[in-house]
């Protein structure tokens, strides 16, 4: 064996190693940035702590990644031609230990995890799988051309980057506000005769039931995707060959993934799905969580992929609708405005990582691509910090989600610590409430106040030739604290 032949074998190895890293680091966000799909309801209206419901989602993550893996293999070759219809990868791109799928895949998911911190940096709910297969696009439309796409599919099924992306996105939201419009305002006229009390404990359970069966959903459909893409880049490698299953450590360390990624919990998005686009009721909760289960299970019964964001979202507004709420539409806006980016601007990523990997070549290029994404984490982890969302401020009367500043806050300036005053761009270092709370301007007595006469209001003196009893003065109203600005 030469040593240009271990030089191949060798980088190949690297970049499949690098692959799996990378694979793992897009299942884990995965998991906490779909969190507030199947918890977000459940939080906001104290049906669960939110430390509880982040533990409970994980869990039913975990389990749900090992009840299917019937479509890992064929998750990918849905939208991009790297597969043939068995799940094997093309005989073209195998060469030199299979570098240039291994390359396109790395790219792909690099595309997928940039785009999805993104979004949770400003709190964005957005769609991981559409995520990851723009991703992919990008990158094998970088690596093999246009033709490299299915963009439409072979017409016997919905396929295709219009089928499996564009469609669902429009179809998703609508169905779900929809059914959870008519069912939230069943939901009110069936029990308009329920004492408040019983009517809102009995809901508070059904919103458990409801959001453990959406997170049990998203654990058997979300990380087949991440076991499909690491089973394909280890047959490209050849270490693997069975095209019919997934090996058991790929299944174990998926299923792991996603679920410490639950775990974490997003808070950013919990907060935005949970405080930011109504204010939610424990029956508005349970309809939008029953129609999103319904809808998502209906949907993969009949083999129609739809976004579990999406679907959670429009259950949300539907919840509101039904029931005649404020709906905070500019909110709603942006994230749609977030669906309708995430397939170009994952694939964009996706491709220029691609560019620089190719470019530079080898093992090294992969290398150069990886470390890329830890930059680009990294950075964006360190301004999330600068407006922190936790599980002690995520249910805080909603005011915005807190604008994320350029720069910390200087010394003695309105917003750093010990300061006075709060500032625009960041909430208090404490877990203090979003909004000052209202303070009572007199504390309340058993005692009548006395009843001042005509002349003592005004301040002229008595006619019996007294001292004059000054007027009273209403006490100051508390100064107003800044508001956080909505982005």
């Amino acid at each position: 064996m030469t040593a240009s032949h271990w030089c191949l074998v060798d980088a190949a190895t690297l970049t499949l190693v690098l692959v799996i890293v990378t694979a793992l680091a897009f299942d884990f966000t995965n998991g906490f940035h779909d969190t507030g799909n199947a918890m977000a309801t459940s939080i906001a209206t104290g049906a669960l702590k939110p430390k509880v419901a982040v533990g409970l989602s994980a869990i039913l993550n975990l389990v749900g990644a090992f009840l299917s893996v019937e479509v890992a293999l064929t998750v990918t070759n849905a939208v991009v031609n790297l597969q043939d219809k068995s799940g094997a990868p093309k005989e073209e791109l195998l060469a030199d230990g299979g570098q240039a799928l291994l390359l396109i895949i790395l790219a792909g998911l690099v595309g997928g995890i940039v785009w999805n911190l993104f979004t949770w940096l400003y709190g964005l709910p957005s769609s991981s799988s559409h995520a990851l297969l723009g991703g992919l696009v990008g990158s094998t439309m970088a690596g093999m051309g246009v033709s490299g796409v299915k963009w439409t599919g072979d017409g016997t099924k919905l396929d295709g980057v219009v089928g499996k992306i564009l469609l669902p996105a429009l179809i998703s939201p609508t169905i779900a506000i929809l059914v959870a419009a008519v069912g939230t305002w069943l939901v009110f006229r069936i029990t308009n005769g329920v004492t408040e009390r019983y009517r809102q404990q009995g809901f508070r359970w059904g919103q458990v039931g409801s959001a453990s069966l959406v997170s049990l959903a998203h654990g058997t459909n979300d990380a087949q995707k991440t076991m499909g893409v690491m089973t394909l880049a280890l047959i490209a490698a050849g270490v693997w060959t069975d095209t019919t299953s997934v090996p058991f450590w790929v299944k174990v360390s998926a299923a792991t993934a996603i679920a410490l990624g639950t775990w974490l919990g997003g808070w950013r998005i919990i907060r935005t799905l949970g405080k930011g686009l109504i204010d939610i009721s424990p029956a508005q909760g349970m309809a939008a969580e029953s129609s999103s289960a319904a809808v998502i299970l209906s949907s993969s019964h009949l083999g129609f992929a739809l976004s579990t964001t999406h679907v959670a979202t429009g259950s949300i507004l539907g919840s509101g609708v039904g029931k005649g709420a404020e709906v905070r539409w500019n909110i709603a806006g942006r994230m749609v405005a977030a669906w309708a980016i995430t397939l170009p601007s994952a694939g964009f990523v996706g491709a220029v990582t691609w560019f620089i990997g190719d470019r530079i070549g080898g093992a090294l290029g992969a290398v150069v691509i990886f470390l890329i994404l830890a930059v680009l984490s990294t950075w964006m982890w360190v301004r999330s910090r600068r407006a922190p969302i936790g599980a002690h401020n995520v249910n805080d009367e909603w005011e915005g989600t807190p604008r994320v500043s350029s720069s910390p806050a200087a010394p003695g300036a309105p917003g750093a610590p010990g300061a006075s005053g709060a500032s625009a761009g960041a909430p208090p270092a404490s877990p203090t409430p979003l909004v000052a709370p209202v303070v009572p301007a007199t504390p309340p007595t058993d005692e009548p106040a006395p009843r001042p006469d005509a002349a003592a209001a005004t301040g002229a003196p008595p006619s019996n030739g007294a001292a004059p009893t000054p007027a009273p003065v209403a006490p100051a109203a508390p100064a107003e604290r800044p508001r956080d600005t909505v982005l």
